[in-house]
């Protein structure tokens, strides 16, 4: 059947929670719940429906899977529903609690072909579902309103909160991250940015507070260097990290942190139920972001009627005071509620620490999109091989500009991806049309080696491709020589192969491929998945440019050697798919 709509009482005010996610009003909600109760009663008293006398008989089951710090706080509302026999259209209310982490289910979810075992998500943060839905081939997930908040906090056990000034002193994200990094005595860890909302929100915290200064990139960049050398997989883990006293053999031990990214609600758990060292509360003056907690639908059309009436009761029920209250107790907070000094105070905050502070403006998916990228090439050094198109048509003017061609704002993307790559990467370029070379479509302007060696002349890798993208032009008359270029690269990748590093060969081209005299598509993938080796894995990145190419075609030479094919309209959209493509491909190496 069609979607249902889900009650959404949940308003934003003051210093209240604000949920970004665009809801439907209470008075409908409200309205259809009673509309179907009194329908139901109505009918029982006209003896047209039977009860049975066991709720277990008749009750509607539904499957939740939520995140981990969420799960018990929802299960004991679920819990109780059961034992009150709490109806939906005359029916008992089952409902199954599972805990599992969000960024497994959100790639779970990120393909058509899943089957999920559940029809409620509640992830830690709306930022999975978006991760989920940026394929678009993901199953049909709807984010329909919002259960809980909990701010993204920096925690630090007291002797060095109060190195820092704690609790009078109040700081940037920016000044945070300096100022734990710059104290010798102070480690900073976090859960990893690919797997923690928690961590991804941080880092793009800092890099927005970073602002875009000429030293901006740097500091941020070395902010995730740090982070990533003392990086727990997930927010479960990195709570055992903290230093457990504050012992001199606690303090010298590498593996301890005196300082955490933790979300309120973590902290909370950790100081009302450890005997362990408390944690102090920073909430950063320009505003902490905030896991949201949305109440998803999975694949509703697949939903009975019964289903879909009870998940809309359900999250009524979840919104009432019963239920908010028993959310709170867990050290959440709730849509439409004042902040709670006393739950503050239990996870570790003091004013003046700004914690009735209205969160941010929610990251854009740029912003998020370029923080992953950062990260990915932070903990794990990249090796691309970049192969340009310089055929003819890369001459053409872009829609809108009459000066500016398809190669100029190639040239200007690379040039800004670029920037995003720290000296440990290792970066070559080529460029290819037709008989470019000899009898060969392409050829190399730059070896393949790392951005921070030096260059004869003077300079670094870095400048010499610099100056190679600068120096890009279309050949007239040049067609585009893709397959046999292609086939070349990932040949010369492979045999070039680094281990430890994140090895792959990106293709951008603005047409089809057309040498006639050289390999054919169906011989070129053939030979691709011959050549596709587990143990030296080079993906292809294929990024098609402008209406002239042929998405297919990129999609299948590509997935042939597990990389993938993206394509895009605007020339100056290469920069974000390109760290998009690096984000998604490296996380599939890593899986």
């Amino acid at each position: 059947m069609g979607r249902h709509s889900l009650p959404d009482e949940f308003e934003p005010g003051g210093t209240r929670v604000r949920p970004p996610v665009r809801r439907r009003t209470v008075a409908i909600a409200t309205m259809l719940v009673l509309c179907v109760a009194t329908g139901t009663a109505l009918a029982a008293q006209g003896g047209l429906l039977g009860f049975s006398t066991s709720c277990s008989d008749s009750a509607v089951k539904l499957r939740l899977v939520a995140s981990p710090d969420i799960a018990p706080a929802v299960r004991t509302v679920a819990d109780r529903i059961r034992k009150d026999k709490v109806t939906t259209d005359g029916q008992c209310m089952d409902i199954t609690v599972t805990a599992r982490d969000s960024y497994k289910v959100s790639d779970a979810l990120s393909t058509m072909s899943a089957k999920p075992d559940f029809e409620i998500w509640l992830p830690d943060s709306q930022l999975w579902v978006q991760r989920a839905q940026a394929t678009g081939k993901s199953v049909p997930i709807t984010a329909s309103g919002n259960v809980a908040a909990s701010p993204v906090t920096l925690g630090m056990v007291p002797s060095a909160a109060k190195s820092l000034g704690w609790p009078r002193k109040t700081y940037t994200w920016a000044e945070l991250a300096g100022a734990s990094m710059q104290s010798d005595k102070i480690h900073l860890g976090a859960a990893d940015p690919a797997r923690s909302a928690t961590g991804l929100l941080a880092l793009s915290s800092i890099s927005r507070s970073a602002g875009t200064g000429p030293d901006s990139g740097t500091q941020v960049a070395a902010a995730a260097k740090v982070l990533s050398q003392r990086i727990s997989d997930g927010d479960s883990q990195v709570l055992d990290t903290l230093a457990r006293d504050d012992s001199a053999a606690e303090k010298g031990n590498p593996r301890r942190n005196q300082a955490l990214i933790v979300s309120e609600q973590s902290a909370f758990a950790h100081n009302t139920a450890s005997a362990a060292e408390k944690l102090d509360l920073f909430y950063p003056k320009d505003g902490a972001p905030q896991l949201d907690y949305p109440y998803t639908l999975v694949d509703e059309a697949a939903h009975t009627t019964d289903q879909s009436r009870a998940a809309l009761r359900f999250m009524t029920l979840l919104g009432e005071d019963s239920a908010r209250h028993t959310i709170e107790k867990y050290g959440f907070r709730t849509p439409d509620q004042p902040v709670s000094n006393t739950t503050v105070k239990s996870a570790g905050g003091l004013p003046p620490q700004p914690y009735t502070k209205e969160p941010p403006e929610p990251l854009t998916d740029q912003e998020l999109e370029e923080t992953l990228g950062m990260w990915t090439i932070t903990v794990q050094s990249a090796r691309l091989t970049t192969v340009v198109d310089a055929s003819g048509s890369m001459a053409t003017l872009v829609p809108g500009s009459s000066s500016q061609t398809r190669m100029d704002v190639t040239k200007a993307s690379l040039l800004q991806a670029l920037a995003q790559f720290t000296p440990e990467d290792e970066i070559g370029l080529w460029d290819f049309a037709t008989r470019l070379d000899g009898d060969r479509d392409y050829r190399k302007r730059v070896e393949t080696v790392r951005l921070g060696d030096p260059v004869k002349g003077g300079g670094t890798q870095r400048d010499r491709l610099s100056a190679a993208f600068s120096a890009l032009e279309p050949v007239p008359g040049g067609a585009t020589g893709l397959y046999d270029t292609t086939l070349a690269a990932f040949k010369d990748a492979q045999a070039t192969y680094v281990s430890g590093k994140f090895n792959a060969v990106v293709v951008l081209t603005d047409g089809v491929n057309e040498d006639k005299n050289g390999i054919s598509r169906s011989a070129l993938i053939a030979k691709l998945k011959q050549l596709n080796d587990i143990h030296r894995p080079v993906p292809l990145i294929m990024i098609a440019v402008g209406p002239d190419t042929d998405k297919t075609e990129v999609e299948q030479v590509a997935e042939a050697t597990g990389g993938a094919g993206y394509q895009v309209n605007d020339p100056a959209d290469i920069h974000a798919v390109l760290l998009k493509a690096v984000i998604a491909a490296a996380s599939a190496k890593a899986s």
